[in-house]
């Protein structure tokens, strides 16, 4: 059964949104194993400088590299990534249980993610032109991936 990570900066603001995950996980569950670590967003002034963001996103880029998986795949969500159809989602999934890496999907904060690992990324990803609350991401690629076991599992919720 393939594992998936799911690294994401910031806890869960709302309990709509943490009952959303909860809901997705729980259907994720029999087709692959999930585990989500959130890890902590850096502190900043209410009004922050570029600098104060850019050294922010320095140390959240640093907390994640601890925490990718050895031999992962590494998928930011970022607004300049590549958009991909839930079957093209499924595909990769599939790909990178088959070649043994697993994938690591990326949330970054409110301020996004540093351009450093964007670089060694490999996929970036996009969910949609438009922008959406990064907490929000994590419901919404849960149900991706949730939709994405349907795809590769011949089930019916995929149409």
């Amino acid at each position: 059964m393939l594992n998936i990570h799911i690294l994401a900066v910031g806890k869960l603001g709302q309990d709509w949104l943490a009952e959303g995950c909860a809901h997705y996980r729980q259907l994720i569950s029999p087709y692959f194993k999930l585990q989500i670590t959130e890890l902590p967003a850096h502190r900043l002034p209410s009004a922050p400088s570029q600098a104060q963001v850019e050294k922010a996103l320095a140390v959240e880029g640093e907390q994640i590299r601890a925490r990718l998986p050895k031999g992962g795949f590494a998928i930011p969500l970022c607004v300049e990534g590549e958009q991909l159809s839930s079957e093209k989602l499924a595909a990769l999934l599939e790909r990178c249980a088959g070649q043994g890496q697993p994938p690591a999907f990326i949330i970054g904060s409110s301020h996004g993610l540093c351009p450093e690992l964007k670089r060694q990324a490999s996929l970036r990803l996009s969910l949609s032109d438009m922008t959406f609350p990064h907490q929000l991401a994590r419901v919404m690629l849960l149900e991706q991936i949730y939709r994405g076991g349907c795809i590769l599992r011949g089930g019916k919720y995929h149409k």
